[in-house]
């Protein structure tokens, strides 16, 4: 049997100034941003946004906006998707713990409805076609999101279900309580629905798409890659697994591939 490999317990602080703590989860945070900024501006580039003039031409401007909005939606939408789908009567017995956001907690599903809210109020805002935002910003979501699961490794949360001793890169949570391997489900997370998914998406959207065909592929290909990756991650010890043998983190992609390939079937019967 190959040696186990050991979770390495990197310190979730990663720089200590006086009473300020500087996280690391913070900083893949802001790597997260910083890379949307850097996609957003090349995604300027790509058709139909380049060939765009007058009141419908995409600038810098347009870029920095739907961040800011996005953020908003990302934190808002993660908290209260997290409370919501997962935790519900808790926290309706406890509502100002709504707001606890340091505690943790926070719902990949939540952040992207909370994003799709924002992004209608910015598509009203500047009087554009939903889609045409959405389409705009799919391919680049998902580098975000693999910054954001390097986070969850560093930290030491989220790890994954028990793998067989013979798996070469299994590694030992401590802090699950197991001293058996397991996989790291995070990595898995930034490889399929982080790379990967950015990969197909961008050279995808590089050529000229019917309006809502970017956004369809990103709400399959996520909710594909993830559906998958569930299957390695540990379900919620407060949840377990529910019917059909599925956990919420499935139930909740299931919709998501279900209203991306009837958008993609709508989308692609649209005159170009």
């Amino acid at each position: 049997m190959p040696p186990m490999l050991m979770y390495p317990h990197i310190d979730p602080v990663a720089l200590q100034l006086g009473p300020l703590a500087i996280h690391w989860y913070g900083i893949t945070y802001l790597v997260a941003f910083g890379l949307f900024m850097f996609l957003g501006t090349r995604r300027l580039k790509h058709e139909p946004y380049a060939s765009m003039t007058g009141e419908r031409a995409w600038t810098r401007k347009d870029v920095e906006d739907i961040l800011f909005l996005g953020v908003v939606g990302v934190v808002v939408g993660g908290r209260l998707g997290y409370c919501l789908f997962y935790k519900p009567g808790y926290y309706l017995s406890h509502p100002l713990e709504i707001f606890f956001v340091w505690q943790g907690g926070m719902s990949f599903h939540g952040g992207m409805l909370g994003v799709i809210a924002s992004m209608i109020w910015f598509a009203h805002s500047r009087k554009r076609p939903w889609l045409e935002v959405t389409d705009f910003i799919a391919p680049c979501v998902p580098t975000g999101l693999a910054a954001g699961r390097i986070g969850n490794f560093i930290n030491g949360e989220l790890w994954g279900r028990f793998s067989s001793p013979d798996l070469p890169w299994g590694m030992v949570f401590p802090q699950s309580g197991s001293m058996l391997p397991r996989h790291p489900s995070q990595i898995y997370q930034v490889l399929m629905e982080g790379l990967l998914l950015f990969i197909l998406l961008w050279l995808y959207a590089r050529k000229p798409r019917k309006l809502g065909e970017v956004s369809a592929a990103f709400l399959v290909g996520y909710g594909v890659f993830r559906f998958i990756a569930e299957y390695f991650r540990e379900p919620d010890d407060f949840l377990g697994i529910l019917s059909l043998g599925l956990s919420m983190g499935q139930w909740l992609c299931l919709p998501m591939i279900l209203a991306g390939a009837a958008m993609w079937g709508w989308a692609h019967k649209q005159r170009s």
